[in-house]
């Protein structure tokens, strides 16, 4: 994007990040970046005009990052003008979604959320997703052995855009890897810089993914209770994200409350937690879902500790001009954050 006139945004009240709750506030962007942030009036805000002025009667806040979807289940389009601007594609065959990421980074052009992929989930032969109705083939890259585990996990991370590798631990769906499989897919994944989230589920697998030096849940375990030493430990050296809704879409759901049980303790412990929806498994809408917000809201991960939890850039200079405005405060009602009136991508709007 060209750099050009600047776009403004301005709204009565502002979250532009950790203690920066600011009133009558402006937000400035040129060439996708912000270039200003802050109160409309005082000694640091800018004096010169700006292109074109957009004026929320609500809440102005960064755009919501979710850390778990599918989009090939989705509509691109829809999430983006749901108030999403960032998604984490956690499986898919490679040959499609790969393009779609790049095509993705145009912010002027793609109309739809800027998307980092892992491309297929490593899995043991037979193992989850390799028979999932959801999954294309080409979504599960079957593995036998130690060396198969390492070049599997190399290829991924040189061909994914997410930095991270996928890794399926679904005891209760097929065959999962076996232990030395699991620690060469964390070592050469760390080895590389990248991350490795799991999809643990079945009695144990949240701890041989913690013992093999796994950074993340990519749900929140809901299979089982973790006991207690377990959770401080995840807490301690791994990331959740919290992908509850799906088990419930706003009902009572026992797999619900068994997750719910999880986070709460593990948030008491101080561990991080992620938004994420698992966006194309079952009816999570398309854009911000509010059940989820809530669903994490209960478990304890509130105020502004939620929002951090559900965006990636705060607003202020040089960050991504991507950004919500809400028709209310969600500091006062979590529930306002399904309000979104506004959206802007890289200093478009597009809601």
């Amino acid at each position: 994007m060209s750099a050009g006139p600047a776009v403004a945004v301005r709204a009565p009240l502002a979250w532009l990040g950790a203690g920066r709750l600011v009133e009558d506030a402006l937000v400035l962007a040129r060439g996708g970046l912000i270039s200003y942030a802050g109160p409309a009036k005082g000694a640091e805000a800018p004096s010169d005009g700006a292109g074109e002025e957009f004026r929320i009667d609500g809440f102005l806040m960064p755009a919501v990052a979710d850390r778990h979807v599918h989009i090939g289940l989705s509509s691109p389009d829809e999430v983006l003008r749901g108030g999403v601007s960032r998604v984490r594609d956690l499986a898919w065959p490679p040959a499609t979604i790969h393009p779609l990421a790049r095509e993705s980074e145009d912010e002027t052009a793609f109309d739809g959320p800027l998307i980092r992929a892992v491309g297929p989930m490593i899995t043991a032969h037979g193992g989850y997703p390799s028979r999932a109705f959801w999954a294309p083939n080409g979504t599960a890259l079957e593995i036998r052995g130690m060396d198969e585990a390492e070049a599997a996990t190399r290829r991924v991370l040189a061909e994914g855009s997410a930095n991270a590798v996928k890794v399926a631990l679904n005891a209760d769906a097929g065959p999962v890897l076996r232990d030395d499989e699991l620690v060469a897919v964390c070592e050469t994944a760390h080895g590389m810089g990248a991350v490795v989230t799991v999809h643990a589920q079945g009695a144990g697998q949240a701890e041989r993914a913690l013992g093999a030096g796994a950074d993340e849940f990519a749900h929140c375990p809901w299979s089982e209770r973790l006991a207690d030493d377990v959770v401080h430990a995840v807490a301690a050296s791994m990331r959740i994200v919290s992908t509850l809704d799906i088990h419930s879409y706003g009902r009572a759901a026992p797999e619900l409350d068994v997750a719910l049980d999880n986070l709460r303790r593990f948030v008491q412990a101080g561990g991080r937690v992620a938004y994420g929806t698992d966006l194309g498994n079952g009816p999570i809408p398309a854009g911000i879902d509010a059940h989820e917000a809530a669903l994490l809201d209960a478990a304890g991960v509130q105020d502004e500790r939620l929002l951090e939890a559900m965006t990636e850039h705060v607003l202020g200079a040089g960050e991504p001009a991507d950004l919500i405005g809400l028709g209310a405060n969600p500091l006062d009602d979590v529930a306002e954050i399904g309000s979104v009136v506004f959206v802007m991508r890289g200093g478009r709007r597009v809601r």
